[in-house]
Parts: C-alpha cells; sequence; structure tokens
C-alpha cells in the first residue's frame, strides 16, 4: 500500500470514494456492539462461578484465625486474603489492607481524606489551587476524580518507558503540585510498562511538597497476555532507599481477575500511611466482606495460584488481541495515517490517528454502530491537543464481532484521513 500523502488530488478522490463504498457496506449492516470501557468478557466471567460455591463447600465461614466471616470485625481485612496479595505485589502483609470491591473507590477516598484530613501536613484544600501530574494519554477515571475536587491536571507525555521523567522532575519542583496518578504496569491505554530506571528515578523524587502523594495504580499486575510478560520493578524498596516511601499508595484488585462488580480491592503502602488510613476506617466503617475476601482467598489459595488463574484469562483475551493487531497491520500498515502499540498484557491496545481525525473516527464507527471510548478520554477534561488517541477495549466482544469492528475501524481511519487530505488539497 502507498502513502497517502503521496498520493496526488484525484488519486485521494479515486481512494475516498472506494473506501466510502466500504464504509456504507458496513453502515448497512446495522451492527450493534460497544467496545467503550474494557469489560472482561461472559466467558471470562463464567471462569470465575466457583467463587460462589468455595465457602460452603469449604469448612463454612471461617477464616484460617478463627474469625467468623460473617460478623464484625477484622478492619483491615483477613490475613490469608492480604498474603495472596502481598506475594503478589512483593510487600509485607502488614503494608495491606483490603477493602470493597472497587480500587477507584480506594482512590477517590485517598484523595477525599487528602483534601479534607491532609497527608501528614495540612489538608489540600486549605492549600489553595494545588496540581496533579497527569501521564497522557492516561486512564480516564484518574482525571474524573481530579476534576471532580477541582484539582489542576498537568499533562506529562508518556514515553515506552513511562512518565516523561525529564518533565516531572521539573514538575515536582512546584510546592503546588500535590500528587500523580500513573498505572505502571500495562499503562492505560498504551500498555506500557515503566523501565527500572523509571521506576527508580520516581522513588528518587524530591518533590517540594512534602505532602506529595503518587497514587501507583497497579490494575494489571498479573494481566500477562503474552507468554513472556513485562516485569515491573517493585518501587516499595526503591522508595525505602530514598526515603520516600510514604510518597507510595498501591492499589490493585481482582476486577480483571474474578468479578469487577463483586471482587476484592487491596491498598499497599508504608507504615505511616497505613496507621493514617486506618484512623480515618475506624470512624468509616467496622469491616469490609470479609465472605468475599475467604472466598477469594480459597480459590486463589495463593500468589502462584492467581498467576495460574491468569493463564486462563490469556487463553481468552490473547485470540482478541492477535485480531486486533492483525487488521491494524493487514489494514493500515504502509499508509501513513496510523500508528499503534503491541503490549504485552493489559485490557488496551492505543490507536493514534492522523492529527484531527480522532473525533471524526470515532464517530464514523458509532454511525456504522461501533461504539469506541470517547476520543479526548484519554487526556485531562477530555481535551486530546491535537485529537489523535483512540483507546481499543478489546476484551468483551465476541472474535466474530471483533473482526468486524475491527475491519470498521480500519475502514473509519482511513475515510477520516481521507476527506482530511482532500480538504487540505483543496
Amino acid at each position: 500500500m502507498s502513502l497517502y500523502s503521496g498520493l496526488s488530488a484525484e488519486q485521494l478522490r479515486v481512494e475516498f470514494e472506494e473506501v466510502k463504498q466500504q464504509y456504507d457496506e458496513f453502515k448497512a449492516r446495522g451492527l450493534d456492539l460497544n467496545m467503550a470501557r474494557g469489560k472482561p468478557s461472559p466467558a471470562q466471567l463464567d471462569m470465575s462461578l466457583d467463587i460462589f460455591d468455595s465457602v460452603n463447600a469449604l469448612n463454612g465461614y471461617k477464616a484460617l484465625d478463627g474469625t467468623d466471616c460473617r460478623n464484625y470485625g477484622n478492619l483491615t481485612g483477613l490475613d490469608e486474603c492480604k498474603t495472596i496479595f502481598a506475594q503478589a505485589l512483593g510487600v509485607q502483609n502488614n503494608n495491606i489492607i483490603v477493602f470493597g470491591n472497587s480500587s477507584l473507590n480506594i482512590m477517590f477516598d485517598y484523595i477525599s481524606q487528602c483534601m479534607v484530613k491532609g497527608a501528614g501536613a495540612e489538608p489540600w484544600m486549605q492549600q489553595g489551587k494545588i496540581k496533579f501530574a497527569c501521564p497522557v494519554p492516561g486512564y480516564d477515571r484518574h482525571f474524573s476524580i481530579l476534576e471532580y475536587f477541582g484539582i489542576e491536571m498537568v499533562n506529562v507525555p508518556m514515553l515506552e518507558t513511562g512518565p516523561d521523567m525529564d518533565v516531572l522532575e521539573e514538575l515536582v519542583k512546584d510546592s503546588s503540585v500535590k500528587g500523580m496518578f500513573c498505572v505502571p504496569k500495562y499503562s492505560n491505554p498504551q500498555g506500557y510498562t515503566f523501565s527500572d530506571e523509571t521506576v527508580r528515578r520516581i522513588a528518587a523524587l524530591k518533590p517540594a511538597a512534602p505532602d506529595f502523594r503518587i497514587i501507583w495504580d497497579n490494575a494489571y499486575f498479573v494481566h500477562d497476555i503474552s507468554s513472556e510478560g513485562d516485569s515491573l520493578l517493585n518501587i516499595f524498596p526503591e522508595a525505602e532507599k530514598n526515603g520516600t516511601e510514604d510518597m507510595i499508595i498501591e492499589v490493585a484488585s481482582t476486577s480483571k481477575i474474578s468479578f469487577p462488580g463483586a471482587g476484592v480491592a487491596v491498598l499497599s503502602a508504608s507504615e505511616n500511611n497505613i496507621r493514617m488510613i486506618k484512623q480515618r476506617m475506624n470512624a468509616q466503617i467496622i469491616g469490609h466482606d470479609k465472605i468475599n475476601q475467604l472466598r477469594h482467598a480459597r480459590v486463589l489459595k495463593d500468589a502462584n495460584g492467581m498467576r495460574e488463574y491468569m493463564k486462563r484469562h490469556a487463553a481468552i483475551l490473547k485470540p482478541k488481541f492477535d485480531i486486533v493487531l492483525k487488521t491494524l497491520d493487514r489494514d493500515l500498515m504502509g499508509l501513513g495515517i496510523a500508528e499503534w502499540t503491541h503490549p504485552n498484557g493489559g485490557y488496551f491496545v492505543s490507536l493514534d490517528v492522523m492529527h484531527g481525525c480522532a473525533k471524526r473516527v470515532v464517530e464514523l464507527c458509532r454511525l456504522a454502530g461501533v461504539v469506541l471510548t470517547n476520543a479526548g478520554a484519554t487526556f485531562p477534561y477530555g481535551l486530546d491537543p491535537n485529537d489523535t488517541n483512540i483507546r481499543i477495549a478489546p476484551s468483551y466482544p465476541s472474535l466474530d464481532e471483533l473482526r468486524d469492528a475491527m475491519q470498521l475501524v480500519c475502514i473509519a481511519v482511513k475515510l477520516a484521513a481521507l476527506e482530511k487530505l482532500i480538504e487540505e488539497a483543496e
């Protein structure tokens, strides 16, 4: 295939008519598919149905320490559930708190605490205008939390190695910059994993703000798809070397391991932070759902059991990622109008189209029956300065649905690019 930029105006119009016909044929099929979010498929959810039976089948409702999980108690969670996450994340049990089903709720709650009670200093809401560094493209729900609290968001470019550390190190010299959200392994949406050097540089940050916090959203910590998944350096030992362990708040969950709406989520942090969070929890809740913690612990067993469990997820997900990448390679490579990532895990593929075309591509797909994540969602305030980035979420559709959807995406990418090039040529 030839570079579109090398075609004459007449050649562009001929190509446009051919692609437009393909698009109209797809539109006439009446597709109805929503790929806006990274939802596990029914097949993945069916994998975890045995979790519902794990309590009655195995020694009733008693935890290993004798706790009756039907009753009050165990503010920070069951030890057997803590152990699974502690092993997988490389921390100690006493640095883990097990919460309810949502790591997003943990993050929102933690920012609330910092706003109202502070993070070892004056409450953020009493410090005037405050800011957060935001790696971009990034996770839209991180941006939603910050926007809700009126925290100004400052873009930090994402590189294949993680956030641009030169930019971040300069940014944190401003004492009004209070933190950063990030997804360090298989980042949302690009699927990048922070390099060892990036992790070490983050751990060695010396922010001007003494209450600077990094929300280390380790959402895809065991979510490898390829047989040789990425390796993420454990940030806590690096932080301890620099005396910055209070700066890191790590969260993770089973949302894409068992059930997104009925899993367990955890927070991992320094002793000082755990103490502060427990003070809030003592006023907030008597304890989270220990029956759910118990049944997850009995099914997953330990970190190795969790990793074996995730191999079954990978067997379902990898063919879907293969369809996405093979279709993009087949239909768009060599045209000079798009680039895309090739992640080894996580839940997304990041597609960058011609400048000024992402919104048009999403619109064309929607009009033909395929809903994608809104263009701009991967940037603060929904504003992609170049209108280029589109997040592809392959997990939910069936293989046949995904083949159709990706063929349509590629047609839409070509059609939007041709519209722009013809307009520029006139």
